[in-house]
């Protein structure tokens, strides 16, 4: 139903909408990531390092704090074990196992 003034779009009814995805286009699909900053190399060994440190200053001046040990030891055990499957999988990738995950490959 059409208010006073209004018409409604040409092929369809008065009071409905027209389907927008006709009348839109698709943005363009973006650029691709730089290599550097799509390799995450360096984002893993960086928050490995961190909490490592973490884990020497926390041994050095809080050591009565056993759990700020345990979790800074802990983050820098899951970063050299996600470290290890991130590199078991670009491997598998770059033989071309199918079950590898893909964009690995350098």
């Amino acid at each position: 139903m059409c208010h006073r003034g209004e018409r409604a779009a040409p092929g369809f009814p008065a009071g409905s909408l027209p389907d927008v995805a006709e009348q839109t286009q698709s943005p363009p699909a973006p650029p691709p990531l730089p290599a550097r900053l799509a390799d995450p190399v360096p984002a893993i060994a960086g928050g490995t390092a961190l909490w490592l440190l973490a884990f020497v200053v926390v041994l050095v001046f809080f050591r009565e704090q056993t759990t700020l040990l345990w979790t800074c030891l802990s983050g820098a055990a899951l970063g050299v074990i996600g470290y290890g499957i991130f590199r078991w999988q670009r491997s598998a990738a770059r033989r071309g196992s199918r079950t590898a995950q893909q964009g690995l490959v350098d």
